[in-house]
C-alpha cells in the first residue's frame, strides 16, 4: 500500500483526482433495486472505486452478494465512505491506496485482496484520468505520459497481477469512454487510451475465452463523477455537461453500474469481446 506522500505526488495541477466528498452537486450512486445475489460468493477488485462510477460499481456488487477490494489513488475519505456503504450491505470491503500505473502496486493490490478476502473472481478495470486541452500542442510530454500510464497500463498491470487467480466462469470489465467512438476535440491524449482500452479489450477477450474467462467492456457518456468539475473538464464544457445527448441531460453513476453488473454475473454467459454504451441515446458503431 502506498504511503500519503506517494500518493499525494500523484494529484495534478487541476486538481485530480477529486473528491466527490466536496463537490457540490453529489453524484447518484444508490443501487435503484433490491440485489438477487448475482455475485453471491463473489468478490471483486474494482479500480477507481472510491467514488463516481466505481463507488456505484461497488455498492451494487455488494448488494447482490460480492465482496470488494477498494482501489483508489489517495482520496482517503472518499474510498471510506465506499467502504461503508459495501458494510452497510453486509458484505466485507477492503481498501488499498496506490498508483496503478506502478506495476509493483498492482501485484501488491491483487495479493492483499486474496490473502483478505479469499479469492478473485471479478476484476473491473474502472480508473482512469483525463485532461482537457484545446490545442495539441499543450499536451506536455509528462501529461501524455502519465493518461496512457494511468489509462491503459494500469489496465495491462492489473490484469497480469489478477490472471492467476483467475477462473474458469471469471469475468473482467473495463470502462472505456463514448470517445473512442465520437472522438472529443478537447481530449485527445484520453480518447486515444479509451481507443487502445476498446482494442485491448476484444484482443484480451480472444486470450481467454478458451479459459472460460468473459472480457467485456461499458463505453459510458457524459457522467456526473468527480473526475468533470475537478479538472476533467472546461468550465464551458461544465455549464451544459450532457446536455447534446439525445436525452438532454447528464448521467448518473448508478444508471451506469448496472451495465457492469450485467457483464460481470452469469446474465452476460454467451457475451464476450462486447462492449455496452450507457451513454443518454447517442448511436455509436461497435
Amino acid at each position: 500500500m502506498s504511503d500519503d506522500t506517494e500518493t499525494l505526488e500523484m494529484i495534478h495541477e487541476d486538481d485530480l483526482p477529486g473528491h466527490e466528498s466536496q463537490m457540490e452537486e453529489k453524484p447518484d450512486w444508490q443501487p435503484r433495486y433490491p440485489g438477487s445475489g448475482r455475485l453471491a460468493g463473489k468478490v471483486a477488485l474494482i479500480t477507481g472505486a472510491d467514488s463516481g462510477i466505481g463507488r456505484a460499481v461497488a455498492a451494487l456488487f455488494a448488494r447482490e452478494g460480492a465482496d470488494i477490494a477498494i482501489l483508489y489513488l489517495c482520496e482517503h475519505d472518499d474510498a471510506a465512505e465506499t467502504k461503508r456503504i459495501v458494510e452497510a450491505e453486509g458484505r466485507r470491503a477492503i481498501t488499498i491506496a496506490g498508483d496503478i500505473g506502478d506495476k509493483e502496486f498492482c501485484d501488491r493490490a491483487v495479493a492483499e485482496t486474496v490473502k483478505t478476502l479469499g479469492r478473485l473472481d471479478v476484476l473491473v478495470n474502472n480508473a482512469g484520468e483525463q485532461h482537457p486541452d484545446k490545442d495539441i500542442r499543450d499536451i506536455s510530454e509528462e501529461q501524455l505520459k502519465r493518461t496512457f500510464q494511468t489509462n491503459i497500463f494500469g489496465m495491462f498491470f492489473m490484469t497480469q497481477a489478477a490472471r492467476p487467480h483467475l477462473a474458469k466462469g471469471s469475468a473482467i470489465v473495463n470502462c472505456t469512454s463514448i470517445t473512442m467512438y465520437k472522438g472529443s476535440k478537447e481530449l485527445l491524449d484520453y480518447s486515444a487510451t479509451k481507443g487502445a482500452i476498446t482494442a485491448f479489450t476484444r484482443s484480451l477477450s480472444e486470450n481467454l475465452v478458451e479459459d472460460g474467462i468473459r472480457v467485456n467492456a461499458v463505453a459510458p457518456g457524459p457522467i456526473w463523477t468527480p473526475l468533470n468539475p475537478f479538472g476533467g473538464a472546461t468550465p464551458e464544457k461544465l455549464e451544459t455537461f450532457g446536455e447534446d445527448t439525445p436525452m438532454g441531460r447528464k448521467g448518473q453513476p448508478n444508471e451506469v453500474a448496472p451495465s457492469f453488473l450485467f457483464l460481470a454475473c452469469e446474465d452476460s454467459s454467451y457475451m464476450s469481446g462486447q462492449v455496452l454504451h450507457p451513454n443518454g441515446g447517442t448511436i455509436v458503431a461497435g
